[in-house]
């Protein structure tokens, strides 16, 4: 195997041997204005449309250089121009390490980028326009290293949308949550942050970057007992399908318009997205408009032929005839020449693929000269990498993203006159990497929880308790207690790490690990005030012994807070930033993963086998903490105080007299748009601190019956509100989207009857007719 070195000598060397290359130490390009060849080709013609230059590159291929282009890893074409090119550069919450685009972090000069809250905690926010933020920031930096020649694609794989379905799940901390409105709408927001789109989406046809939603679709499995994200067979219902799993990819299409989809290893009902035509081309391309290409999860065509295709040939004729682009492996590079021996294949079929593919490159601007001297993003630098008006939104996102879950008596927010020693307890206090999550980049700075709060308390000293989050080993629970009861204040930081929750790996409980709840404890036992329990992790954990226990003051959820989560946990502890973010995931009894198999991916309750349901919407049973849960240090009063529409009267045609109920696809496009209203609720900071207030606004049927979710979210919005400041805040009520269900059969419906939109204890009662 070659050494990265290796490759970028090999790379360079292949610039050099073509007259359309630049051979600098900016981007590679193809169609250098200088190079009188370049007038002879029409892809190289910018005033054209893309449609007609990429239709003539591919025509000017021959079949193995066609065949050499639909793998992750495309080399140059000389004799056209044609650079090399890398699909798989990672982005998930910051330019990040993997992928063979990535950065080369060694040669560059650019070691670090701003690493932003894993997307769980930034989720936590519900704040939108953060979220646009962090993908114009993220992509701003992916410009400045590429323009510096050290990237080699723009084509950055995230976000990662997939539900956070089970508690368990290893990857749930990628994921913006369990709601599939709240998935969606980040979607939306951070792809076009990504692509260089404008806040409300005006569908730009050039890219900043590409963007590329994963894993389509009912992807939420690692490693779970015998089961395997490669061999499982998630079983999905028409109706979870419709209303859970498939919204976040609709609305990446067709609100966000993202350039790419990523199907998963998973089969979905038998079959393997990547191999499905129903779901890439028919679902995708025709019905939801995806103006992009469709990449396969890294090796996912092999793993097809241990599956179900039976050859390596059958594999990948599945792929292609399902509609796949992109193939994240050498698979199709290697077998679509015996395929298409053997016609299982045609070439139209790999010119459809590479058709997409060289769409993309063009409007990222591969082939129109210089980047550096004629485009829009050319004159971004390397300077913008780590710039601090990046780091700074690194802070707000992680104060945003940070959760109070308990505040007895108000223990919070500390005090630095009156703090005059504090004990730092826990494995994941003096650890910067652990607040940072997977997908990862190096960070532009590195601050430990502990360093931070040494920032504000001068006499303030450490103990591990345990020598990991694992708290199986090194354990020092009377050394811990002695220093808790020989100081003022306690603050232990605990948790989960990349041991416990990481791709390929599921948990199989919902237990803080080891020994750490007899750390907490014993520690709180002893302490002379209420402790203050601060929680590293992006999955749920079930600390009821926690919330009940009088000697454990506070508890706040931070997730992995990124590169600034240091200084943000300390800025809210001491009443610097006054907390607001709301949980993106319910957090279950640990019994819960000893009624329900990660296997099973029904997401209704099933009284018959005592199946308690998932998610906030259809889940029956005990919390911990609610979705949507989260305090203050203000407290805030709701009102509607006034709603377009009470009463709204269809014209469509109804199932059935009996049924009562309206069919989405009977009822035309403009009397869906005639049924849209406003209503708007008033928001008071009763508090004496300026707090970021989101305001949740559901829908709630009067019974739960034909699959009726318990409630749904249906919008939200983020509000800065002074002490004793007041604001009305409007939501746009769409009801042939807002107040349909899905049915058994997949079908979006509307009831007759009551509709109760509710915000907080609040809710005003909707009739349709």
């Amino acid at each position: 195997m070659r050494t990265r070195r290796a490759n970028l000598l090999l790379f360079f060397s292949l610039l050099a041997s073509s007259p359309l290359l630049a051979l600098s130490s900016g981007p590679p390009y193809s169609c250098d204005a200088s190079d009188p060849s370049t007038k002879t080709y029409a892809f190289c013609k910018a005033s054209l449309p893309i449609e007609q230059r990429v239709q003539d590159l591919v025509s000017r291929l021959n079949l193995n250089e066609k065949i050499s282009q639909l793998g992750d890893d495309s080399p140059a074409i000389p004799r056209l121009g044609v650079p090399a090119f890398k699909w798989w550069t990672e982005a998930l919450h910051g330019m990040a390490y993997g992928g063979k685009g990535s950065i080369h972090w060694s040669f560059s000069g650019i070691f670090k980028a701003t690493s932003f809250p894993q997307v769980i905690t930034t989720a936590a926010s519900f704040n939108p326009q953060l979220w646009y933020k962090i993908g114009e920031a993220i992509s701003t930096e992916a410009r400045g290293i590429y323009n510096n020649g050290q990237l080699e694609g723009l084509t950055l794989w995230g976000p990662n949308v997939n539900l956070f379905r089970d508690p368990r799940w290893g990857r749930g901390q990628e994921t913006p949550g369990e709601d599939p409105l709240h998935a969606s709408k980040y979607a939306t927001m951070y792809i076009r942050g990504l692509q260089g789109d404008s806040f409300e989406g005006g569908q730009a046809k050039a890219l900043k970057t590409s963007a590329c939603c994963k894993h389509f679709t009912a992807y939420d499995l690692e490693k779970w007992g015998s089961a395997s994200r490669y061999t499982f067979n998630a079983v999905v219902t028409a109706q979870d399908l419709e209303d859970t799993f498939q919204p976040p990819f609709k609305s990446c299409v067709q609100d966000g318009h993202a350039s790419c989809l990523m199907c998963p290893f998973n089969r979905v009902n038998g079959v393997a997205p990547c191999g499905d035509y129903n779901f890439l081309t028919k679902i995708a391309k025709e019905q939801w408009g995806l103006d992009g290409y469709i990449a396969s999860d890294c090796d996912a065509v092999g793993v097809m032929v241990g599956m179900y295709a039976g050859t390596p040939e059958n594999a990948s004729a599945v792929a292609l005839k399902a509609g796949m682009d992109v193939d994240c492996g050498t698979h199709l590079q290697k077998y679509s020449a015996s395929a298409l021996g053997k016609k299982m294949i045609t070439e139209a079929d790999i010119d459809r693929a590479l058709r997409n593919q060289f769409a993309i490159r063009m409007r990222l601007g591969l082939f129109d000269g210089n980047p550096l001297q004629q485009q829009k993003y050319g004159s971004i630098g390397k300077d913008k990498v780590c710039a601090k008006e990046h780091q700074d939104l690194a802070l707000q996102a992680a104060l945003e993203g940070i959760v109070l879950l308990k505040n007895t008596a108000n223990i919070l927010p500390l005090s630095k006159a009156k703090v005059s020693s504090l004990a730092v307890i826990g494995p994941n206090a003096n650890n910067a990497s652990i607040l940072i999550g997977n997908y990862q980049g190096p960070p532009c700075i590195s601050v430990t929880p502990l360093d931070a709060l040494r920032n504000y308390v001068s006499d303030t000293k450490y103990v591990a308790g345990c020598s990991s989050t694992a708290c199986n080993s090194g354990i020092a629970v009377n050394q811990a207690a002695q220093l808790a009861s020989s100081l003022d204040y306690v603050v232990l930081f605990m948790g989960l790490s990349l041991d416990q929750e990481r791709e390929d790996f599921d948990r199989s409980d919902l237990l803080l690990p080891g020994s750490q709840q007899d750390l907490i404890t014993n520690v709180a036992k002893v302490a002379k005030n209420p402790v203050i329990l601060v929680l590293l992790c992006g999955g749920p954990v079930d600390v009821s012994f926690a919330k009940t226990n009088p000697k454990i003051g506070a508890i706040l959820w931070a997730g992995y807070p990124g590169q600034a989560g240091g200084p943000a946990i300390a800025q809210v502890l001491f009443g610097e930033y006054n907390p607001g973010g709301k949980l993106p995931v319910t957090w279950y009894p640990k019994d819960y993963t000893t009624q329900v198999p990660m296997t099973n991916m029904n997401m209704r309750a099933d009284g018959a086998t005592k199946y308690p349901g998932r998610t906030y919407r259809f889940y029956q049973g005990e919390t911990v903490f609610p979705f949507g849960y989260g305090l203050s240090y203000s407290n805030y009063s709701h009102e509607f105080v006034s709603t377009a529409k009470t009463t709204l009267k269809l014209q469509g045609l109804k199932t059935s007299p009996a049924t009562n109920l309206y069919e989405i696809n009977q009822i035309r496009s403009k009397e869906c748009q005639n049924l849209n209203f406003k209503t708007t609720v008033k928001v008071t900071n009763h508090g004496s601190t300026q707090g970021r207030k989101p305001v949740l606004l559901f829908l709630r049927w009067p019974n739960e019956t034909n699959g009726r979710p318990r409630k749904q979210l249906i919008d939200f919005t983020s509000v800065l509100l002074k002490a004793g400041e007041t604001a009305q805040v409007g939501f746009a009520v769409s009801p042939c989207e807002h107040l349909s269900r899905a049915t058994k059969e997949g079908k979006r419906v509307i009831d007759t009857g009551s509709h109760f939109l509710m915000v907080e204890e609040k809710e005003i009662e909707i009739t349709v007719a």
